[in-house]
């Protein structure tokens, strides 16, 4: 049996607030829609920041000063543009759904007569399934550091140890890990609270090594990089004392993987191992913490793409 079925069987498109024109952010009313949007997480709201800001900026660059005078032939031109400028397609879907979320608010609010994007089409994302980590990359990063990082300092290596076992033994989003508390660890119990998108709490298991790493980071590493204005509740720290970011974490999975990786992929073989081995659907849904079933099933779509990949290398009719 290889090492992660021994372990565990059963890019954002954002510009720093600076940067926005104040005009622009009040002539189309940016801040009061952002405030309506109350079941989503930061990471999301700035995303919806962008697209909205960016599209209302090139809208100003054509004549079109606020929302009122916006109609669905300037948004499909907007969407023209974005493909002319090489955009991905599910970049322009994604600015395509921010749009229509913002001119529904406007038009539920009464800021404008008629919603321009009823009726709007944009190309849908590319269905892509998720990335799903091969057993020798899990042995890079999980077991058999490389030897280019045999010097690190001992505090860092437990750090890495727990960061990258969380992330694939819990199956934890990177946002999740880095606001990982002390006072939500029971280790005991091999268990931590975690807090989702759209704040929403749910307890997770944690894995045997996951557990064991984490003990030791805790222990034995934290104390080595924390600083005198450390918050003494923070779980992970970078060098310099301050709570781990997601950028910090994907330097991480960065410097350990034998290959470009991104640390959700990490969450895609977790999701995918459990189905895998047996695991029911609505219980991979509770642990990712997915609001909707529909969100869980594409592991189903993954899980079988493996098992006909492995009939298709290894049957001799296949």
């Amino acid at each position: 049996m290889s090492t992660a079925s021994r372990r565990f069987r059963p890019t954002l498109d954002v510009v720093p607030r600076a940067q926005f024109a104040p005009d622009v952010e009040e002539a189309w009313a940016v801040e009061p829609f952002l405030a309506s949007l109350l079941s989503v997480g930061p990471a999301t709201v700035a995303a919806y920041r962008s697209d909205v800001v960016r599209f209302a900026r090139w809208a100003s660059s054509v004549g079109v000063d606020s929302p009122d005078g916006v109609t669905r032939m300037v948004l499909r031109r907007y969407l023209a543009y974005l493909a002319a400028e090489g955009a991905a397609r599910r970049t322009i879907a994604r600015k395509a759904s921010s749009l229509r979320r913002y001119f529904g608010w406007q038009r539920r609010t009464g800021a404008i007569d008629v919603d321009p994007t009823v009726g709007l089409s944009a190309p849908k994302g590319e269905g892509r399934l998720p990335r799903v980590l091969r057993d020798d990359e899990l042995a890079v990063l999980l077991d058999d550091v490389p030897v280019r990082l045999a010097d690190d300092p001992p505090a860092v290596r437990l750090r890495d140890d727990a960061v990258l076992e969380l992330l694939y033994g819990s199956g934890l989003r990177v946002a999740e890990l880095c606001s990982l508390v002390v006072s939500g660890i029971d280790l005991p119990g091999r268990s931590i609270r975690v807090w989702g998108k759209g704040a929403k709490q749910r307890q997770v298991p944690v894995s045997v090594p996951a557990a064991a790493a984490l003990a030791a980071w805790l222990r034995d590493g934290r104390p080595l990089l924390v600083a005198a204005d450390t918050p003494d509740d923070v779980v992970f720290v970078n060098l310099r004392g301050r709570p781990l970011t997601p950028r910090d974490a994907r330097r991480v999975l960065d410097r350990r993987a034998s290959e470009p990786t991104h640390p959700h992929a990490l969450r895609h073989t977790f999701a995918t191992h459990l189905l895998d081995g047996g695991a029911d659907l609505r219980a991979v849904q509770e642990l990712l913490g997915h609001a909707d079933l529909a969100t869980t099933q594409i592991y189903t779509h993954v899980s079988k793409e493996r098992l006909r990949a492995v009939v298709e290398a290894t049957h001799p009719r296949a």
